[in-house]
């Protein structure tokens, strides 16, 4: 099965949408294209029916998708095979070790899944079979601590995970604990050493949630879900280590913090702009990024929709495209290449609790 990694080759670009299902309105992982022209969005279709596919991920290749299965009381990820058309075809199910399944991700070599465990506060790894199926669980690690939130932080939440693009280090986000844990990582045998030192810390009761990569690998940007705020951290390629060097908020000055939260972040392709979404203001924040990985605020933009849970920038970095978990919709944004702000195009579609989108090659 072959699939052609060039989105304007192609003449489209393949999403995935991850939802929650619990009110049955919603069966499982939906799947569009995106005209990568005009950014108009194809007819939405069920990929593959599941149960709270609450974020997805794919394997360098194109050839795998990967599901967190966030479901309470029990810990379940799910790899699947792409189809030509779109659909997903199911390999198998893992257990997890944890509950509250809730992050995946697969790392640059296409050798392994990891996953967080929200409920368990816990993360796991598993190695991917050449037929792109999960394998035994190659790594187990159990948090300890809590934070200073009576009622968010009294264990560990792990709530995000993610390996480096060089395959040597693994950084996870604790919610519960104001950490953000660093493990060495050997990717030929799946296995996780806690490194030293053992984790990098954000502002006390800020709740990091989502993690991105700086295209070059020097930077690193954590949203804290609950201080509303990002922190900029410089990595050390070598020791894997996190230095803190900045914290910026993602409301603008006057703005109250209260009934609001960040969700999603993602850096541009071209290293230039960070955005974060804020659920409440529904707003995406859009940051400069300086030479020296320093955030400078440009604006808080409309999202286009009510509770902008998760988005995604297609790899050519022209679009945004954001999901809205409490109105069901997906929305277009067109990308300025001159300022990174953005524009809503008018494209727009729906499905039922979106939680998660994915680009990925047709």
């Amino acid at each position: 099965m072959l699939f052609n990694l060039s989105p304007l080759k192609a003449g489209g670009i393949r999403l995935y949408l991850g939802t929650y299902t619990n009110d049955r309105t919603s069966k499982g992982i939906y799947t569009c294209t995106l005209d990568p022209k005009t950014g108009e969005l194809g007819p939405v279709e069920l990929a593959v029916e599941t149960e709270n596919p609450a974020y997805l991920a794919i394997s360098p290749d194109g050839k795998f998708l990967y599901a967190a299965g966030e479901i309470p009381h029990r810990g379940l990820v799910s790899a699947y095979q792409r189809e030509p058309d779109g659909r997903l075809t199911l390999l198998n199910h893992a257990d997890t070790g944890g509950e509250g399944t809730c992050h995946v991700s697969v790392d640059s070599s296409g050798h392994n899944v990891l996953v967080a465990n929200y409920g368990g506060g816990n993360i796991s790894c598993f190695p991917i079979k050449a037929d792109g199926s999960l394998g035994e669980r190659s790594a187990f690690v159990q948090f300890t601590g809590s934070g200073p939130n009576p009622s968010r932080q009294t264990k560990p939440y792990a709530h995000s995970i993610y390996a480096d693009a060089a395959n040597h280090f693994v950084y996870a986000c604790d919610l519960g604990t104001d950490n953000v844990w660093v493990f060495k990582f050997n990717a030929g045998s799946g296995l996780l050493e806690r490194n030293i030192p053992p984790a990098a810390r954000v502002p006390e009761g800020g709740g990091p949630r989502h993690l991105a990569f700086h295209p070059g690998g020097r930077y690193v940007y954590v949203n804290n879900e609950m201080g509303l705020t990002v922190s900029v951290f410089e990595r050390n390629p070598e020791s894997g280590a996190l230095m803190p060097v900045q914290v910026i908020p993602t409301l603008p000055e006057g703005v109250s913090g209260k009934g609001n939260s960040t969700a999603e972040i993602a850096c541009h392709p071209s290293g230039k702009w960070l955005y974060v979404s804020n659920r409440g203001e529904d707003t995406i924040a859009i940051f400069a990024i300086a030479e020296n990985g320093r955030l400078t605020w440009i604006e808080n933009a409309p999202a286009g929709v009510k509770v902008p849970r998760s988005f995604a920038i297609d790899p050519d970095g022209k679009w945004l495209v954001v999901a809205g978990q409490n109105d069901n919709k997906i929305a277009v944004m067109k990308i300025d290449p001159q300022t990174g702000r953005f524009s809503p195009t008018g494209h727009m579609t729906t499905v039922a609790n979106p939680v998660c989108v994915l680009f990925a090659p047709l």
